[in-house]
């Protein structure tokens, strides 16, 4: 019962991290490294997008969010009674938008991001239910940024648009640590995870259009760091609930090329923090089948003007999970919608609203594959 209970709640987790701040995915969770004994679990998931907007000019933006898909694996074993080790790959951050060249102010802006991050990660346990937990993490990221539209000021020396860099793939180290309690006869279980800072140096090439226009660079790229709070509690017979608080960093997340920041002053990106709220109940219908739904927020903040390479503005979703069990075998699959905050995408200094981007959300469905042995 115990198990039903806790996959129900993670996955209604991970699938509600579709289109959270920032390029944040994942949500960076660590749920295979509480699960009993051995254990092996597949996860592939699939997100679509409806974000879309007019530009001042009266051109539609068309929808500038592709569909993504994600995929990760966890392995977890116990050493002795007090130890285990767990590696986990996933797939924390990614960007893929692109403006139509129906707007005349922002078509032609694109941005391409990704990042696969592989840890391995070891956990202590105490008497009285406590825990602690760490590891380190490889992250292997690129991406690519594309300016487009009269927006940028047309191309250089009076504006910026045509101007495109590429950050070739770079690998960089990370870490993380934390904090768990459990009671297990009521379900019980809090943990904190702190998931530090990953600070690439892409090597890069700057263009206006196909003409590089500086020597190749190095431009540091810091992936955030964040906190996440997990917890859960039985509170009936058969019924859990359930919750995640996230903070990510994301203003410390900047792209300055040399050329580029040379030429404008400023960076390619600047985001806010971000705080993501989920709460949910699972239930337990009989020995095989479990069931959960969740609501997550995320507050926007009162500044909508935003980037237009991420241009929406806090969200709030529902997710509905189901856990099938056999045997050592447990499917589960969930499905999110989320609504995502309107937001005005802007270019310049000072900052200046180019386009509305509002009526959007996204749609999202996980399935995984976990096995005890």
């Amino acid at each position: 019962m115990k198990r039903i209970y806790l996959t129900t709640a993670l996955v209604a987790l991970s699938a509600s991290g579709a289109m959270a701040g920032g390029i944040d995915r994942s949500g960076q969770g660590l749920g295979a490294l509480f699960e009993t004994g051995r254990y092996f679990e597949l996860t592939f998931g699939t997100v679509a997008p409806s974000v879309k907007g007019t530009d001042l000019l009266g051109g539609p933006t068309g929808s500038v969010g592709n569909d993504y898909t994600q995929f990760s694996f966890s392995y977890k074993y116990d050493i002795n009674d007090r130890l285990s080790f767990a590696v986990n790959l996933d797939q924390p951050f990614g960007a893929d938008v692109l403006y139509a060249p129906t707007s005349l102010l922002l078509g032609g802006t694109k941005a391409e991001a990704s990042a696969t991050s592989l840890s391995a990660i070891l956990r202590y346990k105490f008497d009285g239910g406590f825990s602690v937990h760490g590891g380190v993490r490889a992250d292997k990221g690129d991406g690519f940024i594309g300016l487009g539209g009269l927006a940028y000021g047309g191309p250089p020396p009076g504006g910026v648009s045509g101007y495109n860099v590429t950050l070739d793939s770079d690998i960089a180290p990370g870490y993380l640590v934390g904090i768990a309690y459990e009671k297990p006869e009521i379900a019980l279980r809090v943990a904190l995870t702190y998931n530090s800072a990953i600070k690439h140096d892409f090597t890069t090439t700057e263009r206006i259009g196909d003409v590089q226009v500086a020597p190749s660079s190095v431009t540091e790229v810091e992936l955030p760091q964040s906190v996440n709070l997990d917890f859960q509690s039985g509170v009936a017979k058969d019924t859990l609930v359930f919750g995640q608080i996230r903070w990510a960093d994301w203003s410390a997340f900047r792209v300055d090329p040399v050329w580029f920041t040379g030429a404008t002053g400023g960076g390619l990106i600047d985001l806010e923090d971000t705080t993501t709220y989920t709460l949910g109940v699972g239930r337990k219908f009989n020995d095989n089948w479990a069931g959960s739904i969740s609501f997550s927020y995320e507050d926007g903040g009162s500044d909508r003007l935003v980037s237009p390479l991420a241009p929406t503005n806090g969200k709030m979703g529902v997710t509905v999970g189901a856990v099938y069990t056999r045997d050592n075998m447990k499917l589960t699959m969930g499905v999110n919608y989320t609504k995502l905050g309107d937001a005005f995408a802007e270019t310049g200094t000072p900052d200046t609203a180019r386009a509305t981007m509002e009526g959007n959300s996204a749609v999202g469905v996980g399935v995984k594959v976990g096995w005890s042995f």
